[in-house]
């Protein structure tokens, strides 16, 4: 049967539309099908970055440290629209959270009375980035969620004081001759309070640093706000956990035991403040 007859079958040939109008139609079809796999693809573009690699590098603040707890770099690598993987190195001080600082009123030098080394550690890390959610190209803020982990090198350099082993006599006029050493704290030699004059200059103990090595885990969230395409700035925090096979010995104290008052499991909480630059 032929098209025609088989179109006016079922409607009548009053109310068929002319050939033009039903050719307008097929077209309309066409051109609305064709502008929506346009779309879907422009909406599937859109999603991709528009970056194949970032490297930022920034400072990082957390519970064990001090005012600044270290310097970080990473970089990352785009797999897709949703994931990435980075590799980066931080260095950070970790501190015992019972370091106090003293003062010795006669000489205005300060130190943390039982500090017998300084722990400083280097931490490779190795991870996944996952997009949770991204921002406008060229304004807002992305979210992102990371994990990592990686081995941890610990150092720990001694801590240097300045103590006073002058020995004075108890007659006015005795000659006195001063006997100032620049040593490493020890609770069993020179844990008179008062005679401890200043703390030495940072690397005075560095040629005796010992080197342990550690592991860490890490999980972030980062919230990275970048105005032009190839600029970022952002803020990452999240916990980290390390752990070494024994335990590393900061602080000293008189009949305690040194793995009494330290430990070999170092839990924290972070930040990082980080710029950098996509291409």
């Amino acid at each position: 049967m032929a098209p025609q007859r088989a179109f006016s079958r079922f409607i009548p040939t009053s109310l068929a539309p002319p050939a033009p109008v039903r050719n307008f139609y097929t077209f309309g079809f066409c051109l609305l099908a064709l502008l929506g796999a346009t779309s879907r693809v422009q909406a599937q573009s859109s999603d991709e970055p528009s970056y194949q690699k970032e490297f930022t590098y920034g400072i990082n603040f957390n519970t064990r440290g001090g005012l600044i707890g270290g310097v970080a770099v990473r970089s990352t690598r785009v797999l897709d629209e949703k994931w990435s993987r980075f590799w980066g190195v931080e260095g950070v001080e970790v501190k015992h959270p019972k370091e106090q600082r003293a003062l010795n009123g006669n000489t205005g030098g300060s130190f943390v009375y039982g500090k017998s080394n300084y722990l400083f550690v280097i931490r490779p890390s190795y991870g996944m980035q996952r997009v949770v959610f991204r921002k406008a190209p060229e304004s807002g803020v992305q979210v992102n969620a990371l994990l990592g982990a990686g081995p941890s090198i610990g150092l720990l350099m001694p801590y240097y004081i300045y103590y006073d082993y002058t020995v004075r006599e108890n007659r006015p006029g005795a000659p006195v001759q001063e006997d100032i050493r620049s040593e490493q704290y020890d609770p069993e030699v020179n844990s008179i309070r008062d005679r401890i004059l200043d703390r030495a200059p940072l690397f005075s103990g560095a040629s005796d640093t010992k080197v342990k090595f550690g592991a860490h885990i890490r999980g972030a969230l980062s919230f990275e706000y970048g105005r032009y395409r190839d600029a970022v700035a952002g803020i990452e925090t999240g916990f980290l956990f390390e752990l070494y096979p024994k335990e590393l010995t900061i602080l000293r104290a008189q009949n305690i035991n040194d793995g009494t008052l330290n430990t070999n499991f170092y839990p924290s909480v972070y930040l990082t403040l980080y710029i950098g630059h996509r291409s």
